[in-house]
């Protein structure tokens, strides 16, 4: 089967496409036949080994224990182990793969039937599909652990990218009002997703207006808590989703003294989550943003464009060829 291997951390360039041997399931695994995946910032920056810390869970030199890239997918299994009871042959399913080994950037993937796969949502393309698990995830277990709350002011920075248009629609969902901080261009669509007002960081800092929040969740580690903080209420909560030296001191801190906390964390692969956004997904609740579609071939032009940062939503490549606009901006 074809797949994009890299065998050293580097740009964008390392990534080949490549013959490997297809997967062969375990009695308690399925294999999926991967339609579309994605390029998400964990993909890039474990391939570059950035922060160089990634090595030490990846090869000190090289890449060992991934090798091939991908961490969501979706797509139609084409068989069975025999001790699979939740899953039959041409269920179409999608599925986060970071606790099992990413590999998504493949024509197949093996998959334990107990990971955090289930089936598709039934108003959702595969390209869509695929750009759900790790956004969604990972918004929807920041802001319960931030114990979000019916009538709560929340601001979400970064509110246009995966994690935060998921963010946006998840809090108006559970009641919140939301505003959200992103770039002039992306104003008018934060707004379609639900967001009750939007900052332009370009040309304002919303530390500096006044208000204050309940929540501030910073899905892009572009601000710190001592910068948000005089914007919490008393009792209110900083989530922030990558990990630094700085803010894993803050949590210690603020878990000790202040009212105002810290929370990071990685959020886990869970089942449940991911059948929760479907059936939200389902209820036209929530939904997938979509910057650009790239064929599988052009892996190294999505990974660039990814690394940039400013992209909108989510970067899918499609793997099977469902897509003939490849490319191009959707």
């Amino acid at each position: 089967m074809r797949a994009i291997v890299y065998t050293k951390y580097g740009p964008p360039d390392v990534l080949q496409l490549k013959e490997v041997d297809k997967p062969i399931p375990e009695d308690d695994e399925i294999l999926v036949k991967v339609m579309a995946t994605t390029v998400t910032p964990a993909d890039w920056r474990i391939r570059k080994a950035d922060p160089f810390l990634a090595r030490t869970m990846n090869g000190l030199l090289r890449p060992k224990k991934v090798n091939i890239l991908g961490i969501e997918l979706a797509g139609e299994i084409e068989s069975v182990g025999k001790d699979v009871t939740l899953f039959k042959e041409g269920d179409q399913v999608f599925a986060s793969t970071y606790e099992s080994g990413f590999g998504c950037y493949a024509d197949y993937k093996c998959l334990p039937e107990d990971s955090m796969v289930t089936t598709k949502p039934a108003n959702m393309s595969y390209e869509e599909a695929a750009a759900v698990p790790m956004g969604g995830k990972t918004a929807l277990f920041f802001l319960r652990r931030g114990n979000i709350q019916s009538g709560q002011k929340v601001l979400i920075h970064g509110a246009s990218g995966s994690v935060g248009t998921f963010a946006v629609q998840l809090a108006k969902y559970f009641g919140a009002e939301v505003t959200g901080v992103c770039s002039t261009a992306n104003l008018e669509m934060v707004k379609s997703l639900g967001g009750d007002k939007v900052i332009d960081y370009t040309k304002e800092d919303y530390s500096k207006s006044g208000e204050t929040y309940d929540i501030i969740f910073d899905t892009v580690a572009k601000t710190s808590f001592s910068q948000a903080k005089g914007s919490l209420k008393q009792g209110g909560v900083y989530l922030a989703t990558f990990p630094s030296p700085a803010i894993i001191l803050q949590m210690i801190r603020t878990s000790i003294v202040g009212s105002k906390k810290v929370i990071n964390a990685t959020a886990p692969d869970r089942k449940e989550d991911l059948i929760f956004l479907k059936e939200l997904i389902e209820a036209e609740k929530i939904k997938s943003v979509i910057d650009r579609t790239y064929p599988l071939e052009r892996i190294v032009e999505a990974h660039t464009y990814v690394e940039m940062g400013h992209k909108r939503g989510n970067v899918v490549i499609t793997v099977q060829g469902i897509d003939e606009s490849e490319g191009t901006p959707s």
